[in-house]
């Protein structure tokens, strides 16, 4: 068991993105508690799993609970019982409503990937990319019961580079959403934390992501499907829906200085690093470079193309 340590913590959160929090977090202070999602079944065996922030917290010797709700009477008093200063919220996946709220003395301290109020709610991550933000960032917020609507108490900015994905801005987000709760948490134990009311301009939602929305349509303008590719990479991936009814995935992409004439979805051929070139509704070229097949391992698109041979200025959707 960890030492106890300043303040005494109740840690919710479930995914990945919510364990450098954890760690950085017990290092720190008393984690007298773990909340997560209940474990899931996954794999090709539908075998149940455990979250990643549950087997943290087991192998820290930390009790966990898996409660399917937070309205319960008995899952209620049992967080009261506690004792925690202070409820700290990282991609958990339930709501906290107002009775949970109010028990700790300190507040709940909420985690977001956002710069609020830009993109509060689910998935504020690919929606940033795929808006083309050049800047997000992770704000520690006191929790109220609207969604991301409390007062922040800092944020911690990050630029969005050409080359990010969902994957890559994800790993660098989680890893400053630490340092950033971790910072916020001091300030609220000493008392110098000085939240501020959210801007009620500017305020926009991330939609949760689905499946359907991710294929992708080349009547669109070349910038745009970069940002729609990297936003969905690698979860749920842009595709491609081919006339024999295959998905090909779509994971990376860079723009081309070329302009062409060609109907858009026509195949224009590999460029110098075998990246497959397709013309889009601006008249501009979009080289796709990393690819996955139905059924198979991310692959290059020179890897892709091996073997295959593909009629230039025709669709590249009828020939999937």
């Amino acid at each position: 068991m960890m030492p106890a340590k300043g303040l005494k913590i109740l840690f919710m959160g479930s995914p990945d993105f919510a364990c450098p929090s954890l760690k950085k977090l017990a290092e720190m202070h008393e984690i007298v508690h773990v909340f997560t999602q209940p474990p899931r079944a996954s794999g090709r065996g539908m075998s149940l799993r455990k979250t990643a922030v549950a087997e943290l917290a087991e192998s820290y010797d930390i009790p966990v609970s898996w409660p399917t709700s937070l309205k319960d009477n008995d899952v209620q008093a049992k967080m009261r019982a506690l004792e925690a200063d202070l409820f700290v919220v990282v991609a958990y996946g339930l709501l906290l409503p107002k009775a949970v709220l109010d028990i700790p003395r300190l507040g709940c301290v909420n985690g977001h990937a956002s710069l609020l109020p830009r993109w509060r709610g689910a998935a504020p991550i690919q929606r940033a990319i795929e808006a083309g933000d050049s800047q997000t960032a992770s704000c520690a917020m006191m929790m109220e019961e609207g969604l991301d609507t409390g007062p922040v108490i800092l944020c911690h900015k990050t630029d969005i580079t050409d080359d990010d994905t969902a994957s890559s801005l994800h790993d660098r987000l989680a890893e400053i959403t630490a340092d950033c709760l971790a910072e916020a948490v001091t300030m609220l134990a000493d008392g110098t934390a000085k939240p501020q009311a959210q801007s009620s301009e500017g305020v926009c939602y991330a939609a949760k992501i689905t499946k359907k929305e991710a294929e992708i349509d080349f009547s669109r303008p070349a910038a745009d499907l970069k940002q729609h590719i990297h936003a969905f990479s690698p979860f749920p991936g842009a595709f491609i829906e081919g006339a024999s009814g295959q998905r090909l995935k779509c994971l990376l992409a860079t723009l081309s200085d070329s302009k062409t004439t060609a109907d858009y979805g026509s195949y224009l051929g590999q460029d110098e690093t075998g990246g497959l070139m397709v013309s889009c509704g601006d008249g501009k070229v979009l080289t796709i470079t990393l690819m996955q097949p139905a059924g198979k391992k991310p692959m290059s698109a020179a890897d892709y193309m091996r073997g295959r041979s593909l009629q230039k200025h025709q669709s590249l959707k009828e020939q999937i």
